[in-house]
């Protein structure tokens, strides 16, 4: 099954949990991103994904994750990517120097985003979906 890019709604012919599209943001090769991804379409939520890894990110939509969030909820210092950086990068880390490494490398922020418009969901618990889609 296709996924979209940005730009791009996925709807199904199913009563959906709501009518309105949602954003979803990610990396496609990420496992809980195929996970909610999953989820979403089995459950007939419309979406547009956006792919940071190749769109890329900008500060604002992370400032307002951060401001909603906390950086550190936001930034993934569990993958790769984070644990790769030298010891001066990762030394007194406050929301602006982890908002700079964000949108230089968009694969340290945590996976998934889904903005609901007045808000937003960090990560993927099917749980905490379904409440918020209802």
């Amino acid at each position: 099954m296709a996924r979209r890019n940005r730009g791009e709604s996925r709807a199904r012919s199913a009563t959906p949990l709501k009518t309105m599209t949602y954003t979803l943001f990610g990396i496609k090769a990420c496992d809980t991103m195929k996970k909610a991804l999953t989820w979403l379409d089995e459950h007939s939520v419309s979406y547009e994904f956006h792919d940071y890894k190749t769109l890329g990110i900008d500060r604002e939509h992370l400032t307002q994750w951060c401001d909603e969030h906390g950086w550190q909820v936001v930034l993934n210092r569990a993958g790769t990517t984070f644990r790769k950086l030298d010891d001066g990068q990762k030394a007194d880390l406050d929301q602006a120097k982890a908002i700079e490494l964000m949108v230089a490398q968009p694969s340290m922020i945590k996976r998934p985003v889904l903005e609901l418009g007045d808000k937003t969901l960090i990560g993927f618990k099917p749980d905490l979906y379904a409440a918020a889609l209802q």
